[in-house]
């Protein structure tokens, strides 16, 4: 029997590649061991600079760019190189610091060979390459496809913004609002989010085997190796963590993904109402050309969008949960657990992405019908009970009226029953109140008992 040849066991890798690839420049294997590159000669050439060992190595701005342009011009070919020194040193980290001596050896630079890795434990470089690999993915990839989400979710809730809707409290008729306001209130809630994930810190610390300097000190007690390291961090874009065992405690990593599955939580609750809203007809879905709905059934057009977005949030919110559970314990010092986990943040971004875009594509495959709202609405005129009796209470606090229980007299008349626009009338010209009041109630209709609402969604525009 043939046998297939090596095949991508991940979706991600595999059906939805072309969707994630942006991720894959930094959560991938590469990426990281480019960020690795990244760290390791910008810690070099901090040390050759402040000239922190007394070794007076002279660093020119030519060997900075080529230092860089190895960061900078890294390829598949280099992948390959690695991954054949690392096949020797059964140690990632040790192949990249072997990496560079390499390279160092080549441009006739023995003198700077002893400044790569110099004091650094592995997970010195690991964390401030995590660090810098999950920033830039947020901010370069997931962030923009994110803010394009809310975007478009904004436009249809401004075109919307008048459009009178039933709402279905409990599932059930409910005061009216419009579609636009009800979309503006997931804009504000997915914004909130955004302005969280936004403004996140990505946090790094650089202080040796357990986070004391020990070896740094000994090597020179005069150096001011605290500071130094802070500066370096710092210059890297990062935040510095001056206290810590071998490891980065990974809490801002546990922060960052909580804000992210909380976003993932609310766009999978907007993608279980838009579903609602299309099953209810109040949404129509615009065919794409080409496309097939059912095998079988020639008629359909199935919200998959929305439905293949919510299977890919909970994915997401299932890896980054369990991240943010894994990273923030170590046992005493230093155990290994964050290792292997932390290989799989791509993957819990990667479905958020994926999750995004389909969300994305759906909002615009969709158009309100106007029609069925207004004929749902119209068919429920009872829901102006609460308009009814509120008034009434009003007319009473006021000294217009002598009618002893509102709420009891319209839940006789209205709970569990339909009544017509002309019942209500009636009952409303029978009323013990003003004649301004029983105007302002019998121009009253469904559609227009809106409030505010379509005001409100100038809160998400302005």
């Amino acid at each position: 029997m043939s046998k297939l040849g090596s095949q991508p066991l991940s979706p991600l890798d595999g059906r939805y590649q072309a969707a994630v690839s942006d991720l894959g420049q930094y959560l991938s294997e590469a990426g990281l061991n480019k960020a690795r590159l990244h760290v390791e000669i910008e810690w070099l050439l901090y040390l050759a600079e402040k000239n922190l060992l007394g070794s007076n190595c002279v660093v020119d701005n030519v060997l900075k760019q080529e230092l860089r342009d190895i960061v900078e011009n890294f390829s598949d070919a280099d992948v390959n190189e690695l991954a054949g020194i690392e096949s020797t040193t059964k140690h990632d980290v040790k192949a990249i610091e072997y990496f560079i001596r390499e390279r160092l050896t080549k441009m006739n630079r023995q003198d700077l060979l002893e400044l790569t890795h110099f004091g650094c434990t592995s997970e010195d470089i690991n964390n401030l390459s995590y660090a810098v690999t999950v920033r830039d993915a947020v901010t370069n990839v997931w962030l923009p496809r994110a803010q394009k989400l809310v975007a478009t979710l904004t436009e249809l809730s401004v075109k919307y913004s008048e459009s009178a809707m039933l709402s279905r409290t409990h599932g059930q008729p409910a005061t009216p609002s419009t579609m636009g306001k009800e979309l503006a209130v997931f804009v504000h809630r997915l914004n909130r989010q955004l302005t969280r994930i936004s403004n996140a810190e990505y946090l790094g610390k650089f202080s040796g085997a357990t986070g004391t300097w020990s070896a740094h000190v000994s090597v020179d007690p005069e150096v001011d190796w605290f500071n130094s390291s802070k500066e370096f961090v710092e210059s890297l874009g990062l935040v510095f963590n001056p206290l810590t065992t071998q490891i980065e405690s990974h809490d801002w990593q546990a922060e960052l993904y909580s804000a992210i599955t909380l976003f993932n939580r609310i766009l999978h609750n907007l993608c279980t109402d838009i579903w609602t809203y299309i099953s209810l007809n109040y949404f129509k879905q615009i065919p794409v050309a080409g496309a097939t709905g059912s095998s079988t059934m020639p008629h359909k057009v199935n919200p998959i969008k929305f439905e293949n977005a919510e299977s890919n949030l909970e994915l997401s919110n299932a890896i980054l949960d369990s991240l943010s559970q894994t990273l923030v314990t170590s046992r005493m010092q230093r155990d290994l657990t964050d290792s292997s986990s932390q290989r799989n943040i791509g993957l819990g971004l990667g479905h958020s992405l994926l999750a995004i875009d389909n969300a994305t594509s759906g909002l615009g495959q969709i158009e309100l019908s106007q029609a069925v709202l207004d004929a749902d609405l119209m068919e429920n005129w009872e829901v102006l009970a609460e308009a009814i009796q509120t008034v009434i209470r009003a007319e009473i606090a006021r000294g217009n009226s002598q009618i002893s229980d509102p709420y009891q007299l319209l839940k006789e008349l209205t709970r569990g029953k339909r009544i017509s626009g002309e019942d209500l009338k009636a009952f409303v010209a029978e009323l013990d109140i003003s004649q301004e009041a029983k105007e302002r109630l019998i121009a009253l209709k469904p559609s227009t008992y809106t409030g505010i609402a379509s005001d409100l969604v100038k809160l998400v525009t302005n």
